[in-house]
């Protein structure tokens, strides 16, 4: 079987972060953000997983279980300020929230 090239999996990894950040810079709707915010997480994991293969050692396999951790702790803070913002305005647009500048 044949390997993949770490310039490869790094190049896609940069590419996902990059879809990522520009879909938080430009999106407005809050699933769309966490989305795009769950997309930069796994190209992270991407990267951690190609670098550890790279080198050999599981340090990059055990990185990607604490980007996982992370990117369910994202879900589940990100679902709960979803479900309150949608309770109280009524919309799930961040153009709403600047409301609550005061």
């Amino acid at each position: 079987m044949a390997e993949v090239p770490l310039e490869h999996s790094l190049l896609l990894a940069a590419v996902l972060f990059s879809l990522g950040l520009l879909g938080v810079l430009v999106r407005r709707n809050m699933i769309y953000i966490l989305i795009c915010i769950e997309i930069m997480l796994n190209a992270a994991g991407l990267a951690f997983i190609a670098a550890g293969a790279r080198w050999g050692g599981a340090d990059g396999q055990i990185l990607f279980i604490l980007v996982l951790t992370v990117a369910a702790a994202n879900v589940s803070v990100g679902l709960a300020l979803l479900l309150q913002m949608h309770r109280t305005h009524r919309s799930l647009d961040t153009d709403v929230l600047s409301e609550l500048k005061g």
